[in-house]
């Protein structure tokens, strides 16, 4: 097997991992991984600085902010207008401080950014382990 076809190989697997992953997921699961996704890109962009590889910066801050603008579009203004309206401030604000990152190769501004996902992504966990737990789901809270 040649290196190229296994590396192709390797994708398709992932590809289809995650595609699987997708559509066995609930809403919870869902937004859960698309915390993880922006997370995981803003640290392979972080990565990408370092090693001074300008193209792979600009695609992984892309794909973070977009994963980020589809958070954002997914508020539900109508039903929780307080706690949605305090999200899209907040996802405003890492949307900018990324801009900023990208611009100025800035480690800082990709470390607030980080810090201010990650306690709203173990929140959503804890949501969904709570909701599980109150539907008789908690064994497979862990899953």
């Amino acid at each position: 097997m040649t290196y190229g076809y296994a590396r192709n190989a390797s994708a398709v697997y992932q590809d289809n991992s995650a595609r699987g992953s997708v559509e066995g997921a609930d809403r919870h699961q869902l937004t859960s991984m698309l915390f993880d996704g922006a997370i995981d890109r803003i640290n392979q962009a972080r990565g990408a600085i370092r090693r001074g590889d300008v193209p792979a910066k600009g695609l992984y801050f892309g794909k973070a902010l977009a994963i980020i603008n589809e958070l954002r579009g997914s508020l539900d203004h109508k039903t929780g207008a307080e706690l949605a309206g305090r999200l899209d401030a907040l996802y405003d604000y890492v949307t900018r401080r990324l801009l900023h990152a990208q611009l100025n190769d800035d480690e800082r501004a990709i470390d607030e950014a980080i810090d201010l996902l990650t306690p709203v992504r173990d929140a959503w966990r804890q949501i969904r382990d709570t909701f599980l737990a109150s539907q008789g789901g908690a064994s497979t809270a862990a899953a």
